[in-house]
């Protein structure tokens, strides 16, 4: 310990290292594959390789391999390690120093900017998936949620096959539009308990710094607007991407959110991500 955490830091010192480190920290639990790494941040395959290499011997990233691909995953018990030292050892063994510098270090539950959490989902074009969970919260969670969604590169127009999906499972599509994400930066905009990027394009890029600390999930998934084919082939994505994203909304939904502190709530939300 008294070497690994100076080895850490010193790692974690070099901006390009540490944009690969927080990249993976955005996309866990998910294991990225390094040329998906590569093409976010813009570096070279040769670069890359160094910089997770010596992540890795700092003991804050993981490789796995899956057939020819090497694919990497943020260590979160090097990570936890890390805070815990920092925290406990940095502080003299009084946390609370820490804490009332970094609030966002706090283990309590996300404090309600109004009587409802507001949720923010992200995408990069909010022209399906990010709407479709904008419309599932909705209607899942009854009054207990202020939901919105928004992209980091909207489209103009909603796609029409997401469109037409949501018609026919009963959703009104009256009031949705696609919305970018700036409209939700600035001291008007709502205070967010949760954000969650559901496509892997808006999670490896650097989002706003959320005032408060919102609960952050990654719930990514393919996108149906890629799909080929026949319109039905095409609409068939589209019902599977409402269906995975209704699996996932329903199980946060039935969550006892004001029962559970940070640390249970960003395990859980990590744990749908994986498992549904």
């Amino acid at each position: 310990m008294e070497t690994v955490i100076p080895l850490r830091l010193s790692v974690l010192g070099h901006p390009q290292r540490l944009a690969v480190f927080r990249l993976l920290m955005r996309r866990y639990p998910d294991r990225v594959p390094a040329g998906e790494i590569a093409a976010a941040l813009d570096v070279k395959a040769s670069t890359l390789s160094s910089y997770l290499s010596a992540l890795m011997q700092a003991g804050l990233v993981t490789q796995t391999r899956d057939g020819t691909w090497l694919q990497y995953q943020a260590d979160m018990g090097g990570v936890q390690e890390t805070l815990n030292a920092l925290v406990l050892d940095c502080c003299r063994g009084r946390p609370e120093l820490c804490l009332s510098f970094s609030p966002s270090l706090e283990t309590k539950a996300p404090q309600m900017a109004d009587p409802k959490y507001n949720v923010l989902f992200l995408c990069t074009g909010n022209s399906a998936r990010s709407i479709f969970a904008e419309t599932i919260l909705r209607a899942e969670g009854g009054d207990r949620f202020n939901v919105y969604s928004a992209g980091t590169r909207p489209s103009s127009d909603l796609n029409p096959f997401a469109v037409e999906v949501l018609r026919a499972k009963g959703h009104d599509v009256t009031p949705l539009r696609a919305k970018n994400v700036n409209e939700f930066i600035g001291d008007s905009a709502p205070k967010f308990d949760f954000v969650f990027t559901v496509c892997d394009r808006a999670a490896n890029e650097e989002c706003p710094a959320w005032e408060g600390q919102p609960i952050s999930g990654h719930w990514g998934m393919p996108d149906p607007v890629k799909a080929e084919g026949s319109d039905a082939q095409k609409s068939l994505a589209f019902q599977q991407a409402y269906g995975l994203l209704r699996n996932r909304i329903r199980a946060f939904a039935a969550l006892p959110l004001a029962e559970l502190d940070r640390v249970s709530l960003q395990h859980a939300v990590d744990t749908i991500a994986r498992d549904h």
